[in-house]
């Protein structure tokens, strides 16, 4: 298991790999160390659009705290003792979701862009690598998430159609089907009708279930008795029709166990993600982290621009129940030890450790000398 934090700090333990980071303005450097230069008595991040110091006035700092200790004083450039790029392009991103999540209409992306200091084209482009959608698509999963609640608390589809924000029934029914994943009738009855087909199979890590509707792979589960992983299935789709799998659904089956025995990439296969716009920040931010790496739940709720979210997190990791598709199996604690895997801490020991030799024996031999 390789942690991310420590995997960057080796990758510059020496003066010549943070000056060599410095001269080529390595992003993944900016979370390391910082630099500063002795002639000006300033300080700055190593990707700092600067011009370069000579080589001999520049020294290294292991953050802004210790520069500053040192006697020097923040670049106004690229502001070092502020968090990374990243960083604070999660923080723009957090602040302009919670915009979305809190209006009735979708603020306009100007208006979106302003309150995230960054251009038009700028915030488009840093929202979607962020959340994984754009502004506006992010806004249509957060009025699904007003339009499921909705469903089930009021008497009609049109009482809970004008309180989830539209004004048109037209375009309500227009998009109920990729909201819902059904029609509004079929959704207030509980999804009664619809179809979702499933195998079971055995792997290296013990029974293995995996379950489609029409859009795409739904669960994908792993245990130790192939029947418990059946019952929680029709739990999670009480009124829906289960049909076991033909022969091409089979070859779907194939394709994941294979990818449970060498999880390498990512899954080829349509998946049928179903969660809150919350969740499925959290579930893009888990297919961002490497294959070989692990983040804690406390960077995870970081690198989406809500630090304070750590719990918030942690349960959205807890209800994906998609194994390996998304990844929720490389967050762990804050100390490195395993926790919270819904299909088993061991299981989870073993596909990290699976991970971290495949990770391993992609760095070219002279790289690991």
């Amino acid at each position: 298991m390789i942690d991310t934090t420590s995997d960057s700090l080796a990758a510059f333990d020496s003066d010549e790999a943070k000056w060599a980071a410095v001269s080529n303005r390595d992003a993944s450097a900016d979370d390391a160390f910082v630099y500063a230069v002795r002639t000006t008595g300033i300080y700055c991040r190593p990707t700092c659009p600067s011009r370069r110091p000579r080589r001999e006035n520049a020294e290294f700092h292991a953050d802004a705290a210790a520069a500053e200790q040192a006697g020097y004083r923040p670049c106004r450039r690229c502001h070092p003792q502020e968090g990374s790029l990243a960083q604070r392009n999660a923080e723009r991103i957090a602040r302009a979701c919670r915009l979305i999540e809190a209006a009735e209409d979708l603020p306009s992306l100007d208006e979106l862009a302003q309150a995230a200091g960054l251009s038009r084209f700028h915030f488009h482009r840093v929202f979607k690598s962020v959340t994984g959608l754009t502004p506006k698509a992010y806004a249509v999963a957060c009025r699904a998430d007003r339009v499921r609640q909705t469903m089930t608390q009021r008497e009609t589809v049109t009482e809970a159609m004008y309180e989830a924000g539209f004004n048109s029934s037209g375009r309500f029914y227009a998009g109920a089907d990729r909201m819902l994943g059904m029609t509004p009738k079929r959704y207030r009855a509980g999804g009664q009708g619809a179809e979702i087909r499933f195998a079971l199979a055995e792997c290296s890590l013990g029974a293995l279930l995996v379950a489609a509707s029409d859009k795409g792979i739904c669960a994908i589960s792993l245990g130790d008795d192939p029947e418990a992983l059946l019952r929680e299935l029709e739990d999670r789709f009480p009124t829906a029709r289960l049909i076991p799998g033909d022969t091409a659904f089979d070859e779907w089956v194939a394709t994941v166990a294979g990818f449970v025995e060498a999880p390498e990439g990512a899954l080829s296969l349509p998946l049928d993600v179903r969660g809150t716009a919350f969740q499925r920040r959290v579930w893009h931010a888990l297919t961002e982290i490497p294959i070989g790496t692990t983040l804690s739940y406390a960077e995870l709720a970081a690198r989406i621009g809500s630090p304070k979210a750590v719990r918030a997190v942690a349960r959205a990791c807890a209800t994906n129940t998609l194994a390996l598709a998304v990844p929720c199996h490389r967050v762990v604690r804050s100390d490195g030890a395993l926790s919270g895997y819904r299909w088993g801490v061991e299981r989870k020991r073993t596909l990290l450790e699976r991970e971290a030799a495949l990770a391993d024996a992609a760095v070219p031999e002279k790289i690991r000398e």
